[in-house]
């Protein structure tokens, strides 16, 4: 999960932590960093924040599906952008699923996650 606000990433994490494994990255630069170190295990899915410092979620999700292996991991945006179209434009941009924040219902979250991942295994 790529998160860089800490409460967010506090939030998600317990909401998640009893079913998931989760590693925290506050920047794209801190996740693309890991992912070129050979001993880096390849997720089940990247939980990337849209709003993001230096480089932004969308630009993330296209450079992490550039990087060979990791093109049919699924990708959840999380973001506080909640207007109308926000959904169909990160799905369109290439987004999997989608959540926003501020996450008050964490079978939200949850069911957005469990989806997802159903869909790429099958």
């Amino acid at each position: 999960m790529v998160e860089d606000n800490p409460d967010n990433a506090e939030l998600v994490v317990d909401m998640l932590c009893d079913q998931y494994d989760i590693e925290k990255f506050s920047s794209a630069v801190e996740l693309l960093t890991t992912l070129y170190k050979p001993e880096t295990e390849k997720p089940d899915i990247f939980i990337l924040d849209i709003s993001l410092p230096g480089m932004d979620g969308v630009t993330l999700m296209k450079k992490i599906k550039e990087e060979e292996g990791y093109q049919d991991v699924p990708m959840l945006a999380l973001t506080a952008h909640a207007m109308k179209d926000d959904e169909r434009r990160f799905i369109d941009s290439g987004f999997d699923g989608y959540v926003s924040k501020p996450i008050v219902d964490e079978d939200v979250l949850k069911n957005q996650l469990l989806r997802i991942i159903d869909l790429k295994k099958n």
